[in-house]
């Protein structure tokens, strides 16, 4: 775990995705006798669905790698549903009786199977996603990312601090968003990079996205 903890160079590992949902856990867990209908930050979903939101990305990663032969141009068909109008489409859902911290176990599971699943595919794997087929570490880094920012949207919402170590910022923002600024705070740059806040001299983006393309496959 020292290099997930403390490097800020390399690739991005399972370890990595292993230390971001511990360190959510461990924030969100604070917050168990809190309201979690309440709106997630800037997101129009509320804390619990934008936790769900947030499983059912490491699954659907993690599936979207699993296959002996993944799809190059498609996602996996799980069937994915909404709970309400203008909520997340998910495959996932937490059992709302399981309350808070029942959310965060299968939270804590959607990490574990990103984590193994990255641990155990080849680096020569290319799966499928929207903006760009990437290999495992590109989708250990997309669950890096989705971590991060998501815990920050239910951290606003419910009140709560949260900042997550510059060194784990640095190393996504590294495999995924290579535009970025280098020169400035890690965390509010990856805040910005995924639309979330603005920098001194860059105002919010109203569109953004990432390249999960590993960089021997991106064209000069």
């Amino acid at each position: 775990m020292a290099e997930a903890q403390g490097s800020t160079s390399g690739p991005v590992t399972a370890a990595d995705v292993d230390y971001a949902v511990r360190l959510a856990l461990t924030a969100l867990r604070e917050a168990d006798s809190a309201d979690w209908s309440v709106k997630a930050g800037s997101l129009e979903w509320d804390c619990w669905e934008t936790v769900e939101h947030l499983t059912d990305d490491l699954f659907s990663y993690a599936v979207q790698l699993s296959p002996a032969d993944p799809p190059p141009a498609t996602h996996v068909p799980f069937a994915w549903s909404r709970k309400r109008p203008g909520g997340p489409a998910n495959a996932v859902f937490a059992d709302r009786e399981a309350g808070p911290a029942g959310l965060l176990q299968v939270l804590d599971a959607g990490g574990g199977l990103l984590s193994a699943i990255v641990r155990t595919t080849p680096s020569t794997v290319r799966a499928h996603h929207i903006f760009g087929a990437a290999d495992p570490e590109g989708f250990a880094a997309m669950g890096v990312v989705e971590t991060l920012v998501h815990t920050h949207d239910v951290a606003e919402g419910l009140g709560m601090d949260w900042t997550p170590p510059a060194c784990l910022c640095d190393r996504v923002l590294a495999r995924l968003f290579p535009d970025a600024p280098t020169d400035t705070d890690r965390w509010p740059t990856l805040l910005w990079a995924t639309g979330r806040a603005e920098l001194p001299g860059r105002p919010r983006l109203a569109k953004w996205r990432w390249d999960g393309t590993p960089r021997a496959d991106r064209r000069p």
